[in-house]
């Protein structure tokens, strides 16, 4: 049995992005940042750092993250890890590590773009494999 499975609770660190494909199928495409903190052994220092994880959605999830979520909105999200590459406009090979997510709590704080109080969406994903453009 294999398992791929994310739980992230942050920050979105910018606006969500919204495609729609030639098939129809709604993206939303945004950074979201989580802080990990810990004091250093040897100084007994306090510090902190920022991950940012690159997350898709699709279909209604990503219809609910267009209207409600922007810059500053907190979430907790669930998700499975995917990798891609793809040949670039330069002919180079590029990487690319997303979560793909398919449970989404908004939670309270943040800025919101219609702060409701929290509320969860979630969506049942079966994508096709579709090449996604990157700006590089």
């Amino acid at each position: 049995m294999d398992l791929n499975k994310v739980s992230l609770i942050g920050n979105l660190a910018n606006d969500p992005e919204s495609k729609t494909l030639p098939s129809g199928q709604n993206l939303s495409l945004f950074r979201l940042a989580t802080n990990y903190a810990w004091r250093d052994a040897s100084t007994k220092e306090k510090k902190s750092r920022a991950d940012f994880h690159q997350i898709v959605a699709w279909g209604h999830l990503a219809e609910i993250i267009n209207i409600y979520l922007k810059k500053g909105s907190k979430v907790f999200l669930e998700g499975r890890v995917q990798n891609r590459n793809w040949v670039g406009k330069d002919g180079k090979k590029r990487y690319s590590t997303e979560i793909v997510a398919s449970d989404l709590i908004m939670l309270g704080g943040g800025n919101r773009k219609d702060p409701k109080g929290d509320e969860t969406a979630k969506e049942d994903v079966d994508v096709e494999e579709i090449q996604i453009e990157e700006e590089n």
